[in-house]
């Protein structure tokens, strides 16, 4: 059998993200033949062995392909397992197979999650150099002046990383909050709520709404649907 990428091998498998493979690779929690595996090794799924943190991942076969949208709620962790025990996303979806989430949405933040078996399309859509955009609704404490929403629009630093542009426009406002519109082509570590740090606004609720085509809609908190073929030929291209 023709030899593949060993971080493609985890993705075929359904075991990890291929971005995320990479890591425990350099992490040194792989090991293919009993050896430590390092970043560019090709194996043979057929005649080599694998073992990812002591456990041998065995190849599998081609399973149905499933893609899911989920409605995260406030308080669910966006993993397989967790462990301090909490609700998972996977424990709100029974579909018969295994699928793990399309990047993450922190603890406290709600709204439209991805789920699949498609290791590919699970890395085209986490890799910022396709620019899949990412919409969400940000309710922020207070009134949010012209001199705010224009520092968010630019190009911020967070961490040392200079950030993409984030198209940033309002929703609606009160009194008490006000709502805004924010599109990310990439995801750093709760960006949006270290964004408005910065800034000086607290963020009260996020909800993500959108990824590319695919809206959030009608559905339910807690609730999952499959994607139409429409909606997931859109998220190949």
């Amino acid at each position: 059998m023709e030899k593949i990428r060993l971080q493609k091998f985890f993705t075929d498998c359904g075991v990890l993200s291929r971005r995320a493979a990479e890591e425990e690779i350099k992490m040194g929690r792989v090991k293919v033949n009993g050896i430590r595996a390092e970043l560019g090794d090709k194996i043979d799924p057929e005649s080599d062995t694998v073992e990812y943190k002591g456990k041998q991942i065995l190849p599998q076969r081609q399973e149905k392909r499933v893609y899911i949208l989920l409605n995260k709620p406030c308080g669910v962790v966006t993993s397989a397992k967790d462990e301090k025990d909490r609700t998972c996303v996977t424990d709100l979806v029974k579909c018969g197979t295994r699928v793990y989430p399309v990047g993450r949405l922190d603890l406290n933040s709600q709204g439209l999650i991805l789920m699949t078996n498609d290791g590919e399309l699970t890395n085209k859509l986490t890799h910022p150099r396709h620019k899949i955009p990412k919409i969400y609704e940000v309710e922020v404490v207070g009134k949010v002046t012209t001199e705010q929403l224009h520092t968010l629009n630019s190009s911020m630093t967070l961490d040392g990383y200079v950030l993409l542009p984030v198209k940033t426009e309002f929703l609606s406002k009160d009194e008490k909050f006000t709502t805004l519109r924010m599109t990310l082509f990439e995801g750093r570590n709760r960006q949006i709520r270290k964004m408005c740090a910065q800034v000086g606004l607290k963020v009260a609720k996020l909800t993500r709404v959108a990824i590319g085509s695919i809206t959030l809609g009608d559905l339910q908190s807690g609730k999952w649907r499959y994607l139409t073929n429409e909606e997931i030929n859109n998220l190949k291209k």
